[in-house]
């Protein structure tokens, strides 16, 4: 059953019609159906075959005004990386303490960072976090020996992205309380990124599709041209 306020803000969105991001970013605050601060996702449809290693796309983005959620990283080191990674605001760090955690079933952290050296030892988790989308790589900078800086990238606002098996990207760009302006500077940030990512074998038309919604409200379709400068 939808509530009173969903079925308000079912009206205000015109089911037939393809906003620009700026009307977006606008109408997703004004048909917010929860009491809480919702999430703002995009939901990006791209004409790519994931199956195919080159047009798997996947990578990471800073949004100017960061994503309104502080995240909880964990840092898998060895013990002369654990001071830097602490200092720089880890939530977590250690390694085999953590991977036997992870291999019980934890998993209550937003981002795992993992220097070079320990990789080895964390292929084993794959299984667990790669559908989590928490396996470190290197792609989208999470595997480095600079762990200082990969979590104060990620508690400055970067975000990791991966194409799933339908060809579509979800990312949160942000909170309903961000001023219009701010979510539309941090999707179009998210949606420069992955235009830049185009596989050259890709063909046909990459951006095939593009939502917007907070939690729990309807979707707005935003017309892609409006995003293509």
């Amino acid at each position: 059953m939808a509530t009173k306020k969903r079925k308000v803000a079912d009206t205000k969105v015109d089911k037939n019609k393809s906003y620009s991001l700026k009307e977006a970013s606008t109408l997703v605050k004004d048909i917010n159906c929860t009491k809480f601060d919702s999430s703002v996702d995009l939901h990006i449809r791209l004409g790519v075959d994931p199956k195919k290693a080159d047009q798997a796309i996947r990578g990471s983005v800073t949004l100017p005004h960061g994503t309104g959620k502080t995240k909880k990283v964990l840092v898998l080191c060895t013990p002369d990386k654990e001071a830097a990674a602490k200092e720089a605001g880890a939530d977590f760090v250690g390694l085999d303490e953590f991977i036997q955690k992870i291999e019980a079933g934890w998993t209550d952290v937003d981002v795992i960072v993992a220097t070079p050296a320990v990789m080895p030892k964390i292929g084993k988790l794959g299984k667990i976090l790669g559908p989590r989308n928490l396996m470190p790589n290197p792609k989208t900078g999470t595997v480095t020996n600079d762990v200082a800086a990969a979590v104060n990238d990620v508690k400055g606002g970067k975000i990791t992205f991966k194409v799933d098996k339908a060809g579509i990207i979800h990312a949160s760009i942000g909170r309903v309380s961000f001023a219009a302006d701010k979510i539309e500077q941090n999707s179009q940030e998210l949606i420069n990124a992955i235009i830049k990512l185009k596989p050259a074998t890709a063909k046909g038309t990459y951006l095939k599709g593009l939502s917007m919604a907070s939690t729990m409200s309807p979707g707005i379709v935003i017309d892609t041209k409006s995003v293509q400068n």
